[in-house]
C-alpha cells in the first residue's frame, strides 16, 4: 500500500471516528434502525478506532516525509 491511500485512509478513518465520538450522529442513526440498544457499547469501539486512525495517519505522513528527504538525499 502506498503512502497516499495509507493518508487517505488514515484521514478519513480519524474523521468518521471523531465525527461518531464526538457528535451524536451515530447514536440518532442506530435509533432511526431500532439499534439503540448498542449504543451502550459505543465507547469500547470508537475511541480505540479513532486512536487506531490517528497513529496511521501519523505513521503515513512521517512515513511520507521520510521518503521524501531520502528521495532528495539520492
Amino acid at each position: 500500500m502506498n503512502e497516499r491511500s495509507l493518508l487517505k485512509i488514515g484521514v478519513f478513518g480519524t474523521i468518521i471516528a471523531a465525527l461518531c465520538c464526538f457528535t451524536p450522529v451515530l447514536v440518532v442513526l442506530l435509533s432511526l434502525i431500532g439499534l439503540s440498544a448498542l449504543t451502550d457499547y459505543l465507547d469500547y469501539v470508537l475511541f480505540p478506532a479513532l486512536a487506531f486512525f490517528i497513529v496511521l495517519t501519523v505513521y503515513a505522513l512521517w512515513h511520507r516525509k521520510k521518503c521524501e528527504t531520502h528521495n532528495k538525499g539520492g
